[in-house]
């Protein structure tokens, strides 16, 4: 299962020399996650409700080239690796007139109590369930 969207770049998001800043592309990889979240069905608030949070432990991010002001980018997020503790989502952020990327992520998530902190031994079942859905269609957009 596949989550895409397109962003246009605006002059929020760059630098003095319109250039998009390091910083505006892991916001952008943060809205693909909660947007295939919520396409799986699970709302953040909800979540929060359950006593379940979902912070990032680990972000690789390979910047390959600038996007600029004005471009018009598209957010590609999918669920890469689901380990039952873990689940790393696999994101690209590309030109939407050339096909090239700018950036590609991977980006891991575990899940913890909302009130004490702690970190759950084994992914909540309310999101297990859809992350090992996931990896089975992934072609689904």
């Amino acid at each position: 299962m596949k989550h895409t969207f397109e962003q246009k770049v605006f002059y929020s998001d760059t630098d003095a020399y319109g250039v998009v800043w390091h910083g505006s592309y892991l916001r952008w990889l943060e809205m693909g996650r909660v947007y295939l979240c919520e396409m799986m069905g699970h709302n953040l608030i909800e979540l929060v409700e359950q006593d379940i949070v979902l912070p990032v432990t680990n972000l690789n991010v390979r910047y390959k080239m600038s996007a600029k002001l004005n471009d018009e980018i598209i957010i590609e997020t999918e669920i890469s690796k689901f380990n039952g503790l873990s689940v790393t989502f696999k994101q690209s952020i590309i030109s939407k007139e050339t096909g090239k990327k700018f950036i590609e992520a991977e980006v891991d998530v575990v899940a913890i109590s909302n009130t004490g902190g702690k970190l759950y031994r084994r992914m909540p079942e309310v999101l297990a369930k859809s992350f090992e859905e996931s990896l089975k269609c992934p072609a689904l957009v």
